[in-house]
């Protein structure tokens, strides 16, 4: 899930050239303090000292020239990069993300002249007018962009095209522009295979809050739910959701139910269903807004809420990675006690293992994040209120119901 909470930030910028020069940012990068000129006769190690310092460059040569000092200032950036953390998890994940932090900052002091229309105004630039209408809507004048961001753009433009193939839907979902992609299909393949509460044949209502790319209200509708709900703080996913149920033909039976948590004035459903950011901690752009959960704010409002929002025989599926665990950074009795305070118990757990190239692929730069990551477990919670009428299977202090089947190594 993605909020809503960064705006495009635009200030006038004082620039030697003539060109009009606001700035705009989608993730909310505040604008740099300083501007200078710059083209081919700038030598990259100065580019990257500058940069630095936080002095950014107004790219006025051609737009190959511009991609070429990028990645010569992301070169000299990730030789400077410290050595790993060498004491816990927890140390050597907040450095991981001061490292990352540092490097967008750096590299987003490249700018480039966009204009009204889209074009990058620069010499032999792409086309990507599409692309830029489809994150930015209707520009009114000139803008200056961070060259950085404009690949992201680009980027997630192609992603939206292609669609990313996700087997347990027998589709393809298309992404937008700053909504969280489902490259990660195991967690979908949870949802696809958990049993569906009984109650749910007789009331096929669900909800499904923070529904991102809306795949897992596509697919709960797939499985039979006649209407779900969909709830997300960013409107961009709100969007995507809806072009996604159109795509699918599913649009009669998924409807957007606004930006709070629960949909409402619209009473309890069979099944909600909530995805979570899965590591608490506070975001640092837009983007990351989908990874990380300040103070569990979201995790705890779906437990909170959840006893008061289902019917009786309804569950509430938790879909959640244990990497914040392994990182330090939350504890299975925190969780379980967040479970328990919301006077819900789990009734069982699916679990699996992740299958993307961080969990098993060494990483020599950061091997106490790979050993963390190596030992993931995403897991679907299957939650009722203490007084559902169906009986717990499981205490809330033995909930596994399926143990992981981990991929043989190569």
């Amino acid at each position: 899930m993605v909020s809503d909470t960064h705006r495009p930030s635009i200030v006038t910028l004082p620039t030697t050239s003539a060109l009009p020069a606001p700035w705009h940012s989608e993730n909310g990068t505040p604008p740099p303090r300083r501007l200078i000129a710059a083209d081919d006769t700038l030598r990259a190690e100065a580019a990257y000292r500058s940069a630095c310092e936080g002095t950014a460059l107004l790219w006025q040569g051609d737009y190959p020239g511009a991609l070429r000092l990028l990645h010569a200032m992301r070169r000299r950036a990730e030789r400077r990069r410290p050595r790993s953390a060498t004491g816990s998890p927890a140390e050597a994940f907040r450095q991981h993300r001061r490292e990352r932090a540092r490097l967008a900052r750096v590299l987003g002091m490249l700018l480039v002249p966009l204009g009204a229309d889209h074009r990058v105004r620069l010499h032999r630039a792409p086309d990507v007018r599409e692309a830029c209408r489809a994150a930015y809507g209707p520009l009114l004048d000139n803008r200056i962009v961070s060259l950085r961001e404009l690949l992201g753009v680009i980027g997630a433009h192609q992603w939206r095209a292609r669609g990313v193939e996700v087997p347990a839907l027998g589709a393809r979902i298309h992404p937008h522009y700053g909504v969280f992609s489902p490259v990660r299909g195991e967690y979908v393949d949870l949802v696809a295979r958990a049993p569906l509460p009984p109650t749910a044949h007789d009331h096929p209502t669900a909800y499904d809050l923070g529904t991102g790319t809306g795949v897992l209200a596509a697919l709960l509708a797939r499985r039979g739910l006649h209407e779900v709900l969909v709830t997300d703080a960013n409107p961009r996913a709100l969007a995507c959701a809806r072009d996604n149920a159109h795509r699918l033909g599913l649009a009669d039976r998924i409807e957007t139910a606004g930006t709070g948590l629960y949909p409402p004035g619209r009473g309890r459903a069979a099944l909600v269903v909530c995805n979570p950011p899965w590591l608490p901690g506070r975001p640092s752009s837009a983007l990351d807004e989908g990874v990380y959960d300040p103070g569990s704010r979201m995790l705890r409002g779906f437990l909170d809420g959840l006893a008061d929002r289902l019917l009786p025989g309804g569950e509430g599926w938790l879909v959640l990675s244990d990497l914040a665990e392994h990182l330090g950074l939350r504890s299975r009795a925190d969780l379980l006690g967040a479970v328990s305070g919301a006077g819900l118990h789990v009734t069982g757990r699916l679990d699996t293992a992740p299958r993307h190239p961080r969990a098993t692929t060494p990483d020599r730069a950061d091997p106490l994040l790979h050993t963390a990551r190596a030992a993931e477990v995403t897991s679907l919670w299957r939650l009722a209120p203490h007084d559902s009428r169906r009986p717990a299977a499981h205490s809330p202090k033995q909930p596994c119901a399926h143990r992981a089947t981990r991929p043989a190594r190569p």
